[in-house]
């Protein structure tokens, strides 16, 4: 295999970690933390900052160049790391700790911010002996798509110029602007939906937003493909079995009162009634989080080599000292030393079980102890998934979420069995699911800067301990505006719906009060268990049954654009990553550009209280608006595809 060769050289001495960038990094990431939180308690969604904070690292570095000279791309980076650690930590927090207020439970600041705290840090220090296996040896084979992009806009913004710059740029521009049309303006929808005549309730949709789009490029078609076909099993084929098969049938209480607090219409009592978004909320998502529980189980046991292979390693540096270790490596092989990771893992075991107030609600030691236990092998199990599903699908389409309802699944039933079923057992396993759900987004999250940094030539050690100091600058003032949105809005209401939270809520019950729908759980899981004998990867395929089918195909769009780019050109996809497709650096830029525009959104939502909309334009018939939806993101595939042409050409 080819020796990787980075941006900046292994041999050269560059200024990189100091006061200067990791303050930047953790003001930008407070206030791109809290704007995330916002968005994803509004629509369930969460959106990465790695590459936005890049751009905005770049900028304000630059303006500060006469206190302080002129930046370094190896300190952009830092102050990216640093920052993008919230955004890790709003995700973890938004899909779990809404639940204990929808329970009555009060959690304090003080102590979801020590949820927040020990989750981050955790996921940081595990995914570190990882890193050469995933990040190194899987080069190749792992594209980690928004860190590829973070590297290509940090190398044309600090000058790797000429047209390469133009082209990310430009996809910056694009992004920026096709967001701020459909999600500001709303000139037309954002997405395009069809329902099939000949499938009764059979729904096919796309999103039809740039960053989506730009994803897909990057990845290529093989993981949008199998991503896409499982969205397809669940909305042409589930969805329409269960209309079918089941339309006389009435929903179950525990189903119809968690649909109903979503705004189902009270009369609507059959499941026949129901129409496919609401059949995929109370019952596909369900069986969408069997799937990746199945395909997470499955994944960790692959992953049993890796983690073998990388506690080996860390023993043998454990009979080292750190002056022997780092002595014989280059500067860009360096990490945070595993007595470290050993040493911070252990701190936070103890602080769980003998400092009361961080997990649960009167809690006895005993059941502190056991959570952390829990905690250790929860969070070790899905920070190896999430490290290796965001270098295959990227960080938005992380399935955290669905790990905590893997997490909440296994504590609850081992509390079931010990009989601790009540109020405090409930607060305890959600705040369990707290810590390892941060810790799963956090790991993919540093996972997306190491590859940055990979690229471009940075110092893994500094990154990691920027990562650590962004999680602890941060995580106040992101629980802080969870905190008092939670105040003003109140969580699970119409302004404030925090869809996440409440299906961890309904999980929770339904394992500790025993009227769980495990027949569809044990039908998700039975997906991922076939589609492995297939030879499928099981966890891009249970994504895509988890995900709305809108969200995929945009990804499987770029991918088959890249591949008709391949293939006209007979181009493999390492040849195409070394820079001679522009194709690349433009669906960087689009990615970088929506990004921003999102959180400059969800900032002015904060700011008014809530989601900005001007103009909007009502279309009458509907399918007008979804046709002038079609019409200009087809225009913008055909864009992307000519410029990835012209460089192909042109190399």
């Amino acid at each position: 295999m080819e020796e990787h060769k980075p941006y900046i050289p292994a041999d050269s001495l560059m200024k990189d970690f100091n006061p200067k960038t990791v303050i930047l990094g953790i003001i930008l990431g407070a206030i791109f933390g809290s704007a995330n939180a916002y968005l994803g308690l509004r629509v369930g969604l969460t959106i990465s900052t790695a590459i936005p904070l890049a751009v905005v690292s770049v900028a304000i570095l630059r303006i500060l160049t006469p206190l302080f000279g002129k930046p370094t791309i190896l300190e952009c980076n830092i102050s990216q790391t640093a920052g993008s650690a919230s955004s890790s930590l709003a995700s973890g927090i938004i899909f779990t700790v809404p639940a204990l207020y929808i329970w009555g439970y009060d959690a304090p600041l003080f102590q979801i911010t020590l949820l927040a705290i020990c989750g981050g840090v955790l996921g940081v220090l595990f995914m570190i002996p990882l890193r050469s296996f995933l990040i190194v040896k899987e080069h190749k084979n792992l594209p980690y798509p928004e860190g590829t992009a973070s590297a290509e806009v940090l190398i044309v913004a600090t000058g790797g110029g000429g047209s390469s710059a133009k082209s990310v740029f430009q996809g910056l521009g694009i992004g920026a602007l096709y967001k701020g049309l459909i999600s500001l303006l709303y000139l037309w929808p954002s997405r395009v939906q069809v329902t099939l005549p000949f499938i009764k309730k059979a729904v096919v949709g796309v999103s039809t937003t740039p960053a989506l789009l730009g994803v897909g490029y990057i990845l290529g078609r093989r993981i949008g493909a199998i991503m896409v076909g499982g969205g397809l099993i669940s909305w042409v084929l589930i969805i329409p079995f269960i209309a079918w098969k089941f339309a006389d049938m009435e929903i179950l209480p525990n189903t119809l009162a968690y649909l109903q607090s979503k705004g189902l219409d009270p009369s609507i009592t059959l499941i026949g009634e129901l129409s496919p978004k609401w059949i995929w909320e109370g019952y596909i998502r369900i069986i969408g989080a069997g799937a990746v529980a199945a395909a997470g189980v499955i994944t960790v046991i692959k992953s049993i080599p890796t983690m073998v292979s990388s506690l080996k390693i860390g023993l043998k540096e454990l009979r080292s000292s750190a002056a022997s270790l780092d002595s014989g490596k280059l500067r860009t092989e360096k990490d945070l030393s595993i007595k470290y990771v050993i040493l911070g893992v252990s701190l936070i075991i103890l602080f769980v079980t003998f400092i009361p107030g961080i997990i649960g609600n009167d809690t006895h030691i005993i059941m502190r102890f056991l959570s952390a236990l829990a905690i250790t092998v929860f969070a070790f199990a899905f920070v190896t998934v999430s490290s290796r599903i965001v270098g295959m699908i990227g960080v938005s389409s992380n399935p955290t979420s669905g790990m905590a309802i893997v997490t909440l699944l296994g504590v609850g039933l081992i509390f079931k069995m010990l009989g601790w079923t009540d109020l405090t057992g409930k607060i305890t396993a959600l705040t369990i699911g707290t810590i390892v759900c941060i810790a799963a987004s956090i790991a993919g999250d540093i996972s997306q800067d190491l590859k940055t940094g990979y690229i471009i030539g940075a110092t893994p050690k500094k990154q990691q301990i920027s990562e650590i100091l962004g999680a602890l600058g941060s995580a106040f003032f992101v629980c802080l505006a969870v905190y008092y949105l939670g105040k003003a809005y109140g969580f699970g209401s119409e302004d404030l719906p925090a869809p996440q939270a409440t299906l961890m809520k309904t999980v929770l019950d339904g394992v500790l009060d025993g009227n769980l729908r495990w027949d569809l759980v044990g039908i998700g899981a039975a997906f991922s268990i076939v589609v492995m004998f297939m030879r499928v990867p099981p966890l891009p395929f249970a994504v895509g049954v988890y995900l709305p089918l809108y969200s995929m195909t945009p990804v499987f769009i770029g991918g088959l654009l890249r591949h008709m780019v391949d293939k006209r050109f007979n181009a493999d996809k390492g040849a195409a990553d070394k820079g001679g497709d522009h194709g690349i650096l433009l669906g960087s830029g689009l990615i970088a550009g929506e990004g921003l525009l999102g959180v400059v959104i969800a900032i002015i939502a904060v700011i008014i209280s809530k989601s900005p909309k001007y103009l909007v334009i009502p279309y009458s018939p509907e399918w007008l608006g979804q046709v002038v939806s079609a019409i200009v993101f087809t225009s913008l595939g055909w864009y992307l595809y000519r410029v990835a042409v012209r460089s192909r050409r042109a190399g």
